[in-house]
């Protein structure tokens, strides 16, 4: 059987709107985002609703095709790009199916944004806790597939720990249904977990159940300039009690040049340069003081010699600004050149000395390269950014990038670390776990994949 029998198979099978082969409609679709991988692929599938994912799932099963899975196209590591199979979009999984302020849940398709997610949540009064940069274009789906992290895991977790569970296409197209809002069930394997962060390729997920959060009466966002990171550790472990931090991430100098030179409207809020930025954020339910509880932790941070400075937002504007820095951080580094990154975890407690150790090794590597390490230091999340040296040029320096990864991954490694927090694997980081991992756990994981997908049909390029 011919993969011209299949495609014939989907048109007889599916909508005349759940496919298409017009080239110019597929070619948005095969370029991720930093124009680092393109691909192609014989047909874009564009269900819009989980039996015709089903339907669509059956026909590649039975013609053994594989399946690239792809959300909002945001993915950082090359997963969702294929390279010659068919392409399945979830744009069209769009709809809100249920939400229940009692329960404290929603039930929504793969496709949904998150940042409609937000928008509906909001009109409930509730909150819905993920938060990402790409937030308009990113995916539900996609969000759990990758189990993404975000601004806010320092308090709620990751996506995994935001959902009650999922429905899924399995590689056989059958349909698995764990949208159940229960906050207790034990009764086996929690499968909707197994299937979060897969990349798509244990099961496509077409819907999710997630847990919403009662929404924080107040909040304060604050910048702090600090000496060091070892200084900002210090700092997290003054603010982080009470349940009241949301947010505690990390910003260099060199990163808040960037932002505010290279993105139109962002300025600096302090009147001096210091070496490291703290941004912070408190969030207060009813019966806080959240103006009392700021004057008395600053003033104790202050009394440390914890900050060099700190600007505190008073409006819902000054806050926008103050975010603003942090969520332009990946986007301001374009302009300079080549970029090799990477997304680590270490300890918390092993943060500092993660970032001395990879900016001198890296930088004896590549003498005058830019190293920039920013991102989630109150779950121990750092992007690791590393910028050409002005006077070399791109072609040059990625050609190191292969040296530079094992430069950066060994200190990982050594400390403790993982080679992916919250990114994924896809295909850029494929080789690094192969070699990295646990053989007992890449063996495990191999079972439960032959396992669930004999036949190597979803996302055959990942992880694996």
């Amino acid at each position: 059987m011919s993969d011209a029998q299949a495609i014939t198979a989907f048109k007889s099978t599916l909508p005349v709107k759940s496919w298409t082969q017009d080239k110019g409609v597929i070619e948005p679709y095969l370029h991720e985002w930093r124009g680092r991988w393109h691909g192609e692929t014989p047909i874009l599938l564009l269900p819009a609703s989980t039996q015709e994912v089903a339907d669509a799932v059956k026909i590649c099963a039975h013609f053994k095709l594989p399946i690239t899975v792809q959300g909002g196209n945001t993915g950082l590591v090359g997963g969702q790009v294929p390279q010659g199979e068919v392409l399945l979009s979830t744009v069209r999984l769009n709809r809100i199916r249920e939400a229940n302020a009692d329960n404290l849940h929603m039930i929504c398709e793969a496709g949904v944004t998150l940042q409609a997610v937000h928008s509906a949540v909001d009109d409930l009064d509730l909150k819905f806790p993920l938060s990402l940069a790409s937030q308009g274009s990113c995916t539900i789906g996609g969000n759990l597939s990758t189990n993404a992290g975000g601004v806010h895991v320092v308090k709620y977790g990751t996506a995994r720990d935001l959902v009650f569970g999922v429905e899924a296409v399995l590689a056989d197209g059958k349909i698995y249904n764990g949208l159940n809002p229960l906050r207790k069930d034990n009764t086996g394997y929690d499968l909707s977990q197994l299937l979060i962060g897969a990349e798509g390729t244990l099961g496509i997920i077409t819907a999710a159940s997630m847990k919403l959060f009662p929404k924080p009466q107040n909040n304060i966002c604050i910048l702090a300039a600090v000496e060091s990171p070892d200084n900002a550790l210090q700092l997290l472990n003054e603010v982080r009690y009470g349940n009241r931090l949301s947010m505690f991430e990390l910003i260099p100098r060199l990163g808040m040049d960037y932002v505010t030179r290279n993105i139109a409207g962002q300025k600096d809020p302090f009147s001096a340069e210091y070496p490291w930025y703290v941004l912070l954020e408190w969030e207060f339910a009813n019966g806080d003081d959240p103006q009392k509880f700021t004057e008395n932790s600053l003033e104790k941070i202050a009394d440390n010699g914890l900050i060099l400075d700190a600007v505190i937002a008073t409006s819902q504007a000054q806050t926008a600004a103050l975010l603003a820095l942090r969520e332009n951080l990946s986007a301001s580094q374009k302009p300079i050149g080549a970029t090799i990154k990477h997304d680590i975890s270490v300890p918390i407690a092993k943060v500092p000395a993660f970032i001395a150790q990879a900016n001198a090794a890296v930088t004896r590597h590549t003498p005058n390269c830019r190293p920039l390490a920013f991102g989630h230091l109150g779950d121990g999340n750092i992007h690791y950014n590393i910028g050409q040296p002005k006077d070399m040029q791109p072609e040059e320096f990625m050609a190191q990038e292969p040296e530079i990864n094992d430069i950066v991954y060994d200190i990982v490694c050594a400390l403790g670390g993982s080679i992916s927090a919250e990114h994924g694997i896809g295909i850029l980081k494929k080789p690094q776990l192969g070699r990295r991992a646990d053989p007992v756990k890449l063996q495990m994981m191999q079972t439960i994949k032959t396992a669930l997908d004999p036949d190597n049909i979803l996302n055959p390029r990942n992880i694996l």
